[in-house]
């Protein structure tokens, strides 16, 4: 499983591109040190409900709109590992009969 501040900074980095905007852009819009940001969007840095707040001012997006996306790409990630987690496990009900 992915941790959780890995999957907010590929939002935040895809956001970001997605706008055409430079670390540097959103570091001066957030007033936030770009190196922060850098780490952040590589999942090194747990953010802060502040600092989420500000990227997401930043990136002109609601933080809701943010944590949906990481919420979306989670779901995701739950599907494929129960997937993976099925397809490895017995089928109790089978042997059960």
């Amino acid at each position: 499983m992915t941790a959780m501040r890995q999957l907010v900074g590929e939002v935040l980095r895809a956001r970001r591109i997605a706008q055409g905007l430079t670390l540097r852009d959103v570091s001066a819009r957030a007033r936030v040190s770009l190196g922060y940001i850098s780490e952040v969007e590589r999942g090194q840095k747990e953010p802060s409900s502040e600092l989420l707040a500000a990227l997401a001012a930043a990136l002109d997006v609601p933080l809701s709109k943010l944590l949906l996306d990481v919420s979306a790409l989670l779901a995701i990630e739950e599907a494929t590992d129960l997937a993976s987690v099925s397809s490895i496990t017995p089928d109790v009900s089978a042997s059960a009969a």
